[in-house]
């Protein structure tokens, strides 16, 4: 137990320092491989993890693909631009308007392109607003906090949720039957604690007239109104692929691969002269967006970090880890499905704050699995484990490798948010939402079952 333990400390330390530009993926492989040669995990372990996580990976990939390549056309700045100019004028409405915009594109386009693609684009708006830093604050805590709370109604919304759904083979439909009820409970009380700890931040008004246009946000119209028939088809046929056997991946990946085509595309024809005198020929401009910039900047080092951080996991599990929070679910269990579910939830959202949200799923899965509850019990740990690790990461920075490249881009735009500040918000904000969120679970599964 101590060298497993030592080497995820390790590993977890590398992934969220970064040291000298480290890719996230090759700390997490060169873990898995001091596991390796320790004993702490073996040869067999490797097909095991691999088997788990490459489904979630790959759409994972596929769905961020997907929103780069939307946002690269202007999709999220037009969104956002639309929903500034409902709120006509007052600043409370805005913000509440905002936060609804983050939870429709975090079901959607996951948490992370909620977080690191809207979040860029408010705070332009908000400068074009004449926004005060205060306010401006509030608005991005805002994105931030809503993006993970919110990112639990669908399988796609969050890579944790893919993990957790792929391990105990749930199929889309039936996951979404059972939390997308719980998701609106989060936003509710997401939307509530943000409001209730933000609004006297807020100015009464703002000018609407000094943003542009939305029609002036969309930079490839083709591909836009592509975009809005490949998520009709994209989502419908996540519903259906469970049922045809077809991994969700495959349908995300087939989406990203159109909009990648349409986005490639040889711009429309233009007239050229070859020199004075010359006759004007017709050339085809360039494409508005780079398909190879797109691709090259997708999140690929997550398909190293997944297979690499869940084997230094497994090691935890071989040297007996799960084993003994095993015994602690079946203590909790005892209390009932509420008890099941406020347990089992906190527990994931305190272990996610501490060691991030990614091994926590693994851990809570594996835990559960190794336990002897059943029944009710067991399917309310199953989904307060996701519940607890989709809104855990909030209580601290680095709760989720979303959070940390969040702030960075944040102080990239000149916006810094200290670990101190990040904490102290994010702790008052998480925990009543934690609660609410988890009551409801427990709710909604007394009532549907």
């Amino acid at each position: 137990m101590p060298a497993a333990i030592a080497i995820f400390a390790i590993t977890l330390t590398l992934v969220i320092w970064q040291p000298r530009g480290l890719g996230i993926g090759w700390s997490a492989l060169g873990g898995a491989a001091i596991a390796l040669l320790v004993g702490v995990i073996h040869l067999a372990n490797i097909p095991e993890v691999w088997n788990i996580v490459w489904n979630a990976t790959f759409t994972f990939v596929a769905v961020i693909l997907i929103s780069l390549v939307l946002d690269a056309a202007g999709f999220f700045e037009w969104a956002a631009l639309h929903v500034s100019r409902w709120g006509r004028g007052h600043s409370k409405l805005l913000f509440v308007l905002i936060i609804l915009l983050g939870a429709a594109v975090a079901s959607v386009f996951a948490n992370d392109g909620a977080a690191l693609i809207l979040t860029p684009i408010v705070m332009e708006i908000l400068l074009a607003l004449d926004f005060s830093p205060a306010a401006s604050l509030a608005f991005v805590m805002a994105c931030g906090f809503i993006a993970d709370t919110t990112s639990l109604p669908l399988v796609v919304s969050n890579l944790v949720n893919i993990v957790s759904a792929d391990y105990f083979h749930i199929g889309f439909a039936t996951y979404a039957k059972e939390m997308i009820p719980v998701d609106i409970v989060s936003l509710l009380a997401s939307t509530a604690a943000l409001y209730l700890y933000f609004h006297r931040r807020l100015p009464s008004e703002y000018h609407q007239e000094n943003l542009k246009e939305p029609t002036e946000a969309i930079r490839d119209p083709l591909t836009f109104k592509v975009g809005w028939w490949v998520l009709l088809v994209v989502l419908a046929g996540y519903f259906l692929a469970s049922d045809l056997g077809i991994p969700i991946s495959a349908v995300a990946g087939a989406g990203a691969l159109v909009l990648l085509a349409t986005a490639g595309r040889l711009g429309p024809a233009r007239l050229a002269r070859l020199g004075p005198g010359s006759p004007a020929t017709t050339q085809r401009s360039d494409p508005v967006i780079s398909p190879t910039r797109i691709i090259r900047e997708a999140p690929w080092q997550i398909v190293l970090f997944s297979l690499g951080m869940y084997l230094v996991v497994f090691g935890l599990r071989n040297e007996g880890l799960t084993t003994d929070i095993a015994k602690l679910l079946v203590e909790i269990s005892k209390g009932g499905s509420i008890a099941s579910s406020l347990g089992m939830g906190f527990l994931a959202a305190g272990l996610s704050s501490i060691m991030n949200n990614m091994p926590t799923v693994m851990i809570g899965a594996l835990s559960i699995h190794a336990s002897a509850t059943h029944g009710m019990d067991r399917h309310a740990m199953v989904l307060a484990n996701v519940v607890g690790s989709d809104l855990g990461p909030k209580i601290t920075p680095i709760g989720s490798l979303a959070t940390l490249l969040w702030l960075h881009v944040l102080q990239k735009k000149g916006l810094r948010i200290g670990w101190g500040t990040y904490f102290r918000i994010g702790i008052v904000l998480t925990l009543p939402v934690l609660a609410i969120t988890l009551l409801g679970l427990s709710a909604w599964l007394s009532v549907a079952h």
